[in-house]
């Protein structure tokens, strides 16, 4: 059992008081640490003690639990209110879970993104808990005059065994709301879990599969009218003129109107995005009127110009190909230098170098962007699905020169998001639509407008090499990736720590194609360029390609290199060992072509092992054994589905995704163009299994998504005798799974 403190000199993390209706609510802090060292509690700023969360517990017995992140389908509405219910020790089906609304003022980092949520909340929410149930036990005493520490809890029920007194949360809460908050509580051992580590159903499951109205596409509002936008055809591009003429005569058409998505003064935050920045808006009573009516505008169209950051030419994809390869072969900027690789390379008995690439990619969220919005003079309303409503609501504010407190953001549950959701133009083209239309508005993106406005995942290269002496030992390790316009080199991670002589560089070239953020940023290409390598390396050098890399962590665990590798080599091995055992790795099957693959990304570590057949000459995916250390596991059968949906999605990005360009133009805009892994090519069967441990969670939504790449490449590699450097490996025609 673990004792936290609540209340550091006069300050609390925890306030309670009484409902209106009776019934206790219990606020704290999100953003609390429970076990600071002396030095940190010092400098630990006031905004950690801000109240920023509620637990309500009312007379009827139910408590309700606000999770304040949006839901992208990474299950925090559920494992987040588990963990209080756990300390709390409520019967989960007493327990209701809200959305919580946007405020800025009494919420902490309200976005999805960055696999951090469990991670960020897991101390102060489990406090609350185990705070709300002290306090309730406190009341029970008062109540029944017998010492606090006598009395149990189960289910809701506070019970006192030597007078055989009970009674319901409901009876106390409202007294409970009058206890002064501990000072310190318990907060329970692993083993005596009860709730986390269980499976619990999402509690928005049956609303999914019944249809019922819960997403950003389902939001109506009596009055709503729909609006659709045209935007330049290709990057490089800017709106000259239209005529609307015709399209404004057609059946149930409001209006025509140009929308400026920012102001020219408007300093961009990240969450913005400077992508065609003017488009042109139809505005109708329907769907399909403005869907009809789009068709018809005449638009004009015109170079964006010279710009100090933004190149105004109108890009191809071989373009993009040359420019990569040319970068790759000027001097770039080194980011880690460890020993003397120069030396190392120079007197090297064999070299083995490589060159890894990938290309654009599309999100193609299941739904496509939408947004509600109704401005009003003094206020606006907006409601949907977006991964980022605190910082979006701040650039509505400013786009509208509303205060921010005038601007109300509804959070509604998201139909996929892997990153596309962080840039919320969608939101701010609403809202100025709205404005301009003086209604409330329901902006629709099509799928053709989804996939060709941008954002993408960027295109990136990469280069390693390898120094092996006469005895075909590693002696030194180079590793040097670049992208447009970013680079995915982590220069601090595995095998940086394990090789004596190595180096790290990086390079950008810029371009007008927008990208962010996908599903693990970097890494997602990063991990199967340098899983590849490794398996290539360990071949040339005669190893296991699993003991090969369990060789360099425990050089990395004993004598570690340098002193900033951000990984720890134990947990590292740990999963590799893991995943050996349960894939029964070593006892090879005919016919059966194995690929393995091991990363380390957003705090948590992943091993695959995958195994590939040939059927009619076409390699199929038969089975992926995943060993993942993520701390402890809150919700089993969530985390499982988790780490399934991230391996599905890895092997058709790696086997056929791409977004290619001709003069500017996305040459895939829908599904018949842009290929995603078929539900037959679906590995026909996935085992995940965790390390079990007792440390804290550390994060799961990205972190199984990145090394499948590598393992698919090295099964490939395997089933078919050709190594396969650049992605798509079977590019947009090809059908070789399932």
């Amino acid at each position: 059992m673990t004792i936290v403190k609540t209340t550091f000199g006069r300050r609390s993390f925890l306030k309670s008081s009484a409902l209106a209706g009776g019934g206790m609510m219990l606020g704290f802090s999100w953003f609390a640490s429970c076990k600071p060292t002396p030095e940190q509690i010092v400098n630990m700023p006031k905004e950690w003690f801000n109240i920023n969360a509620y637990l309500k517990i009312g007379e009827n017995g139910l408590v309700t639990i606000m999770s304040p992140n949006p839901e992208i389908g990474q299950n925090v509405k559920t494992s987040m209110p588990m963990l209080v219910a756990e300390e709390l020790d409520v019967d989960w089906k007493n327990v209701i879970v809200e959305q919580a609304p946007l405020d800025t003022d009494l919420f902490t980092r309200q976005l999805a993104g960055g696999s951090q949520s469990i991670r960020q909340g897991w101390e102060s929410l489990r406090m609350a808990g185990a705070s709300a149930r002290r306090m309730l036990q406190e009341a029970a005493a008062e109540a029944w005059q017998v010492s606090a520490d006598e009395i149990t809890v189960e289910n809701g029920v506070l019970s006192h065994e030597q007078s055989g007194k009970s009674a319901g949360f409901g009876e106390m809460a409202s007294a409970a709301a009058e206890i002064p908050v501990p000072e310190e509580v318990r907060l329970k051992d692993l083993k005596d879990y009860k709730i986390i580590g269980t499976s619990r159903k999402n509690v928005d499951g049956k609303k999914i599969v019944t249809g019922e109205p819960l997403y950003g596409l389902d939001y109506k509002k009596d009055g709503m009218l729909i609006a659709m936008i045209a935007h330049p055809p290709a990057f490089g591009m800017k709106l000259k003129s239209f005529d609307a003429s015709q399209a404004k005569a057609m059946p149930g058409i409001k209006d025509v109107i140009p929308v400026k998505t920012y102001k020219d003064d408007y300093k961009l935050q990240w969450s913005d995005t400077s992508t065609y920045p003017d488009l042109v808006a139809v505005v109708g009573n329907s769907t399909w009127e403005v869907m009809q009516a789009k068709k018809s505008l005449r638009l004009e169209w015109e170079s964006i110009g010279e710009n100090d950051n933004i190149p105004s030419a109108l890009e191809n994809t071989s373009g993009h190909k040359a420019l990569m390869n040319e970068m790759q072969l000027k001097k770039a900027e080194v980011r880690r230098k460890d020993g003397n690789p120069e030396s190392a390379f120079k007197n090297a008995a064999k070299i083995i170098e490589r060159t890894y690439s990938c290309p654009f990619l599309a999100h193609n969220t299941m739904e496509p962007m939408n947004f509600f919005a109704d401005v009003r003079p003094d206020m606006a309303e907006l409601a949907g699905p977006i991964q980022t409503p605190e910082f979006m609501e701040k650039t509505v504010a400013a786009r509208l020169d509303l205060p921010l407190e005038k601007v109300d953001i509804h959070m509604t549950r998201m139909g996929g998001g892997f990153g596309r959701r962080l840039y919320g133009h969608f939101l701010v083209e609403a809202a100025v639509i709205s404005q301009k239309m003086k209604a409330p508005v329901k902006l629709i993106y099509s799928r053709e407008d989804d996939m060709s406005y941008g954002i993408y995942r960027p295109a990136y290269l990469a280069t390693y090499r390898a120094a092996l002496d006469a005895n075909n030992n590693l002696t030194a390790f180079h590793v040097k990736a670049g992208g447009i316009p970013e680079s995915p080199l982590f220069a601090d991670r595995f095998p940086a720590g394990a090789i004596d002589n190595y180096m790290a560089e990086s390079w950008a070239a810029k371009s007008n194609i927008s990208v962010g953020a996908f599903r693990a940023p970097r890494s997602n290409f990063i991990a199967g360029a340098e899983q590849s390598f490794l398996d290539e390396l360990a071949e040339e050098m005669g190893k296991d390609p699993i003991d090969f890399r369990l060789e360099l962590l425990e050089k990395a665990k004993i004598s570690p290199v340098g002193e900033r590798n951000d990984y720890e080599a134990e947990r590292y091995a740990g999963v590799l060992k893991l995943v050996k055992e349960k894939s029964n790795w070593g006892s090879e099957q005919d016919g059966v072509h194995r690929g393995v693959s091991a990363y380390f990304c957003h705090n948590s570590y992943v091993a695959q092992v995958l195994d590939m057949v040939v059927k009619n000459g076409a390699p199929v995916v038969e089975k992926v054994h995943c060993a993942i250390d993520c701390g402890i596991v809150v919700n089993p059968d969530a985390a499982i589905n988790l780490s399934e949906g991230g391996i599905v999605d890895g092997i058709g990005h790696a086997m056929y995704s791409e977004v290619t360009f001709k003069e500017g133009v996305p040459e895939q805009n829908n599904f018949d163009k842009y290929r995603l892994i078929r539900h037959s090519e679906a590995p026909k069967s996935i085992e995940v299994h965790f390390v079990e441990n007792e440390i804290d969670p550390t994060g799961l939504g990205e972190p199984p998504f990145p090394p499948i790449m590598g393992a698919v490449a090295n099964a490939l590699y395997k089933a078919t005798g050709k190594r396969f450097y650049d992605q798509p490996f079977m590019g947009s025609n090809s059908s070789v799974l399932g």
